[in-house]
């Protein structure tokens, strides 16, 4: 991304909230933070909640933030949508003040607003996300989960996998024997 864009990401991120309000804007692209895929942006932003209402525990807190900010933040979320994968919203790290909320920016594929695909969160070492992001850049795949479904259904092909499903049906049979 251009340093003018991320700029423009930044300006727009500070305007939306009172002076004081954001600590710092990062925007951030794939090598920026493990969770930012080939292709992808997101934006990090850093709240300084000095001085925002308190919850019950006498915390300044991101939920009493973002209660108090309700329509900036769906504003932020819709000018940001066309550019920015997620956005993150986290507490400035002062003694007392905690929280994190994120926004994931872009629509779920129609399927999984069908409801015929369960969501499936995996961790991955870094020879694994190398490959993932490889195949994306490679063009087989558009995203991480595009990948991993991609890589499943291959398996699912393979002439062996037939195999093992027997086995484990059989398995299934023997246990019910009992």
């Amino acid at each position: 991304m251009e340093k003018a864009e991320a700029d423009r990401i930044e300006q727009l991120v500070t305007s939306a909230f009172a002076d004081g309000e954001v600590g710092s804007v990062a925007v951030l692209e794939h090598g920026d933070d493990p969770e930012v895929g080939p292709g992808e942006t997101a934006v990090r932003v850093f709240i300084n909640l000095a001085g925002q209402p308190e919850d019950e525990s006498g915390h300044a807190n991101m939920h009493t933030f973002h209660e108090a900010h309700r329509k900036a933040f769906r504003k932020l979320g819709e000018q940001l949508r066309p550019v920015a994968w997620w956005i993150e919203f986290r507490a400035s790290g002062e003694a007392g003040h905690r929280g994190t909320l994120r926004s994931n920016l872009r629509e779920p594929e129609p399927a999984e607003v069908a409801g015929e695909l369960t969501p499936v969160m995996t961790r991955l070492g870094p020879p694994d996300l190398a490959t993932v992001d490889t195949l994306i850049t490679a063009g087989i795949a558009t995203s991480r989960a595009e990948v991993l479904r991609w890589a499943v259904a291959r398996i699912r092909e393979h002439p062996v996998y037939a195999q093992i499903q027997q086995r484990v049906n059989e398995i299934s049979e023997l246990k019910a024997q009992f």
